[in-house]
């Protein structure tokens, strides 16, 4: 049952159709007559969109004829005011009041139209006892009337005003371009007032009223940024088609500040985005602005692997001294994953890590590069200030993404329930923008955690949603982040040879998950596994890339993942390395990865048959992987915790028989039942096949049995009084 809803929750998010409904159900306001006539206009989700952005969506021919009959019976200066009610949408009274005295509506004709149950008024606020009420008055009463009313209401406001520009905008015939840069000015406010849907609705209306073509190129290319980072992607694309179409240009770039390219990232080919990127970043003259495409550019070029054309896109931003006014050269290596940069070059931990906290958002790296530096937790704490802003302004794109960079970072700590609540809701959003890659990085860190917990239906979804998108598209960090899900889930479910045959695509030349980040990311993993099936000389050489790595950034997480693989590879050196792993200032705050080594150590201490040692670094073990819910892991560390005979764990079956086996006869017992033969068993426990063939002789000895047959039978026997 738990599964079922964690499922629900990674990929719950309401269906484009489902989304369209829903409005249509607010749109009606809870009126049956209306919510049917809403449904029969018909019309896609772009509709529906639209609509929304125009202002006021279309009423039936059955909703006019039920309200206009209430409407006519008004006097002639009662209907004009309910007209000026309906146009004046904000609800100011006083508003209304003033553009009334022009029609000659005093205080008898409020009296009138509030008696009639049309109007309420509370104080400086005026409504209708309905939403479908104010559109059917508006609707219902003639264009000349329309444009008389908004001219009633324009005359009663100053110049200035944003309402005067739209009502102006009510009462334009074709072309009008004073109205336009009236409202063009409306647009350059709102959007900094952060109301990027009103700044979308009037640039988009500017553009209608333009007289020249270009003009309304300009103005249709402003509307669909401001569209964009509202969250509305189609119209967005639709807009910026538009502008392209009537007047193409660098204007276009230049007024829409880089959309092209950003929204290629989002949903597109990042080889694609990284030409327009760096394109448009010469044509737009605010520094910011191309500092935020070229970094942008750098991502997309991280984002496949390609140093190149991450060198490039640096290139140019030292070019245009984009870098002298925002202090990049300092944050320049950390958008490097070369494990052989020489060390001198990498500027101090302890400096980055105050750095990044007060680094623009546009600056920082992609978040496993934050995880591979270890400047992680002063990279989440910067998205942590900065999402209450994002959620303010309504700036659904950059809080997607946002919210997806921190799940990783949650996960990594050790936050998981955070992670799964930010990852969740990212997803929700990235699906209504229609930004598949920042949808496909929220799958990732929910199949992450997925398999961490054991959940292997929830990580093969996760990973197949994700490579549908990420393979064809060229999106080589996606498809690496999914292997390494798709590896991790198979290793903790104890099949290394599954694991390692998934984890070495990470390294595999031409292969669509080759992606050097994650490939460092997954060293220890994928040593590990080939530690399990007798490829030391792989792990050896993912300790050496690891300890090559640590030494030049000092990451916690490196230093104490490479003692661990040194570790795994045994010899005399072992216990020094396992010991160096835990005593890593900083490895706590990687609560998953301190509680493998504790786990490691303990095995390898049980192996050497010091098992009061073991009990200890095992226990705590235990305790993390319960606490934080990683199941496959918690079973693991139990049955090695049985082996070492703590008390009261010891055994699995309460037979006279099976208890005269020892804690580990009993598990090459139950292995042997499973029908893993003797070197398959030996991986999972680390000792030789011989040793395997050793303990299985004695097994058969002490049950009086002959055959891997009896024993499964003898298991099969005892299964329902071990499970009361």
């Amino acid at each position: 049952m738990q599964r079922a809803h964690r499922v629900a929750v990674f990929f719950g998010a309401l269906p484009e159709r489902a989304v369209a409904q829903r409005d249509k159900v607010r749109e009606a306001g809870g009126n049956p007559l209306a919510l049917h006539e809403l449904a029969t206009l018909g019309g896609d989700l772009d509709d529906a969109e639209q609509r929304r952005k125009r202002g006021r969506p279309p009423v039936g021919p059955r909703l006019q004829r039920a309200f206009r009959a209430g409407i006519e019976a008004l006097s002639p200066p009662a209907q004009l005011l309910a007209v000026l009610a309906a146009a004046e949408e904000h609800g100011d009274r006083l508003t209304v009041q003033r553009a009334g005295r022009a029609w000659g509506a005093g205080d008898a004709v409020w009296e009138e139209v509030t008696n009639a149950g049309l109007l309420h008024v509370a104080g400086n606020r005026v409504g209708f006892r309905h939403p479908v009420v104010r559109r059917a008055i508006y609707e219902g009463c003639g264009a000349a009337t329309r444009r008389r009313a908004h001219r009633a209401l324009a005359a009663t406001m100053p110049d200035e005003a944003e309402e005067r520009a739209w009502h102006l905008a009510a009462l334009a015939h074709g072309r009008d371009e004073d109205v336009a840069r009236l409202l063009e000015r409306t647009a350059a406010r709102s959007r900094l007032g952060g109301a990027t849907n009103t700044a979308a609705r009037a640039w988009w209306r500017a553009a209608e009223l333009s007289a020249a073509p270009v003009d309304a190129s300009q103005r249709l290319a402003e509307a669909a940024r401001a569209a964009w980072d509202a969250g509305w992607a189609a119209t967005a694309e639709r807009l910026l088609d538009d502008a392209e179409r009537l007047a193409p240009g660098p204007h276009v770039a230049r007024r829409s500040r880089g959309l092209r390219g950003i929204m290629e990232f989002a949903r597109g080919m990042p080889e694609l985005a990284h030409h327009f990127l760096i394109t448009d970043m010469k044509r737009v003259p605010e520094p910011g602005t191309a500092l935020e495409l070229g970094t942008l550019a750098m991502r997309a070029a991280w984002s496949v692997g390609r140093g190149d054309l991450r060198d490039r896109a640096l290139e140019l931003l030292l070019e245009d001294d984009v870098a002298g006014r925002t202090g990049l050269p300092g944050t320049l290596a950390w958008w490097s994953d070369d494990v052989s940069a020489d060390a001198a070059d990498t500027p101090d931990l302890g400096d980055a890590a105050a750095r990044v906290r007060t680094t623009i958002l546009p600056l920082l790296p992609p978040t496993p590069l934050a995880l591979a530096w270890g400047i992680d937790e002063p990279m989440a704490d910067a998205l942590r200030r900065r999402l209450p802003r994002l959620r303010r302004r309504s700036e659904r794109a950059r809080l997607a993404a946002a919210l997806a960079q921190t799940a990783m970072l949650d996960n990594a700590a050790g936050r998981w329930p955070q992670s799964e609540s930010s990852a969740a809701e990212g997803l929700r959003l990235a699906q209504d923008l229609g930004a598949d890659h920042i949808a496909s990085h929220c799958l990732t860190s929910l199949g992450w955690l997925a398999a961490a917990r054991g959940d292997e239906r929830a990580v093969a979804e996760a990973i197949a949603r994700t490579l549908q998108t990420s393979l064809p598209q060229g999106v080589r960090a996606l498809s690496a982040a999914a292997y390494w899900n798709r590896g991790m889930a198979s290793l903790f479910r104890e099949r290394p040879e599954e694991a390692l045959d998934i984890l070495v695509r990470l390294t595999e030349p031409g292969h669509g998950a080759e992606h050097p980040t994650f490939a460092l990311l997954a060293a220890l993993d994928t040593a590990e596994a080939a530690v399990r099936v007798g490829r030391s000389d792989l792990a050896d050489e993912r300790v050496r890339v690891l300890e090559a790595w640590a030494r030049r950034t000092g990451a916690p997480w490196a230093r104490c993942a490479a003692h661990v693989t040194r570790g795994l590879l045994g010899g005399a050196r072992a216990e020094g390395a396992f010991r160096a792993a835990l005593d890593v200032p900083g490895a706590r705050s990687h609560a998953l990865l301190y509680a493998r080594a504790q786990l490691s150590y303990g095995e390898w201490l049980r192996r050497g048959r010091r098992r009061t040692d073991a009990r200890v670094r095992i226990g705590a073990a235990l305790e993390a992987f319960d606490r934080l819910g990683a199941e496959p892991l918690r079973q693991r560390a139990q049955r090695e915790q049985d082996l070492t005979g703590a008390p009261g764990r010891r055994g699995s079956s309460d037979t006279r028989a099976m208890n005269r086996l020892t804690a580990q006869e009993q598990r090459v017992a139950q292995l042997a039942a499973e029908q893993l033969t003797n070197r398959e068993i030996g991986v999972q426990l680390r000792i030789s096949h011989r040793t395997v063939g050793h303990h299985l002789g004695n097994v058969f000895a002490k049950l009086g049995i002959n055959t891997r047959t009896e024993l499964s039978h003898h298991h099969a026997g005892c299964e329902p009084r071990e499970r009361r």
